[in-house]
């Protein structure tokens, strides 16, 4: 049975490569100078390096916000069971619901993951029952409201470490 596509390539990131990468991790706003200065390399060599790390998708550089300090009633996750034969046009309709912000495939009781920010719960059952069930190939969702953050962390630093 054919899945949903998987990237499995692994483009290769060096040390310095890491450390940059910790270091905006740390502080996203630290300037490319800092840093060449913090790992004794050139401002040449870390913009080169940023930009290549961005360009392959390893990382993006954004501020992350709390989505319920700033005016989202309702903000949750959507499990979703999925018909495989049909996971192509299922990610492909996901992809253009612009209240999606962040979609994975995963494993277990559910195909494709999916978080969402919207301003009510009218918001809300328009996104299930008019746009996401009415998609061809969903099978079933299951819907989780996120309540309060407790720990939102993004000093993971990389498996190379």
């Amino acid at each position: 049975m054919k899945g949903p596509r998987v990237n499995t390539e692994k483009k290769t990131i060096s040390r310095t490569d890491c450390q940059i990468i910790r270091l905006l991790q740390n502080d996203g706003r630290i300037s490319n100078t800092t840093i060449a200065e913090k790992l004794g390399i050139s401002e040449a060599t870390v913009r080169t390096r940023l930009r290549r790390l961005i360009e392959d998708k390893v990382i993006q550089i954004v501020a992350v916000s709390n989505p319920l300090k700033l005016g989202f009633e309702i903000v949750g996750l959507i499990n979703i069971q999925i018909d495989i034969k049909k996971a192509d046009n299922v990610i492909k309709e996901l992809k253009n619901l612009k209240e999606l912000w962040y979609i994975v495939v995963t494993t277990g009781s559910s195909d494709i993951s999916v978080e969402f920010n919207l301003k009510s719960l009218d918001e809300l059952h328009v996104l299930l029952f008019e746009k996401i069930n009415k998609i061809d190939g969903i099978i079933r969702t299951d819907t989780a409201l996120i309540m309060q953050f407790i720990k939102r962390q993004y000093e993971w630093g990389t498996a190379l470490d």
